[in-house]
């Protein structure tokens, strides 16, 4: 069974992206090898923020990967180099995730990120922390409609920390 992991840079202050969507607080380390960590993927779940933000940039597909988009409101003839999914994502999840491949990356999106940790379908969260404050933005975990975070309990299975600062954690879902 493929796993579905959350991977995502944060800054220290817990936030995906700037108030406005900016990830330009975002570094580099010569260390992380971004080529082996995309070689772990073939495909990426985007929620529509996400998405939205990506087709702003010309940039809605990353190379060798499926692209699967969340959203009631966007409609897939409007963007046929990716997969629309509107209702039944369990249904399309358990499917995904039963064929033969490599993990499933979910990309971006702190609400999409809570939707499926609540549904149970997040495997591992895996947080690279960035030496940077944001003051606010777009929070790792989103919070629902009454104001709470589905709870989730997480078991440290990987870390380290880089001479540029940022530190990484790799966390399995129990």
């Amino acid at each position: 069974m493929r796993k579905i992991r959350y991977r995502v840079a944060i800054s220290l202050d817990g936030y995906i992206a700037g108030p406005n969507g900016e990830i330009d607080w975002i570094i580099t380390d010569p260390e992380i090898d971004f080529g082996a960590i995309m070689n772990e993927f073939d495909t990426i779940l985007v929620g529509r923020r996400t998405f939205e933000i990506m087709v702003r940039a010309k940039r809605t597909a990353m190379p060798g990967m499926r692209t699967v988009v969340f959203s009631r409101t966007l409609r897939q003839g409007n963007h046929p180099e990716v997969t629309v999914v509107k209702d039944r994502e369990g249904e399309m999840l358990a499917s995904l995730r039963a064929q033969p491949g490599k993990d499933i990356w979910l990309f971006g999106g702190a609400s999409l990120f809570r939707s499926l940790l609540g549904a149970g379908m997040v495997d591992t969260v895996e947080v690279s922390i960035m030496p940077a404050l944001l003051g606010g933005g777009v929070p790792l975990a989103e919070l629902d409609h009454a104001g709470l975070v589905p709870l989730g309990k997480l078991e440290l299975k990987t870390h380290c920390v880089y001479k540029s600062g940022i530190v990484s954690l790799g966390y399995a879902v129990k």
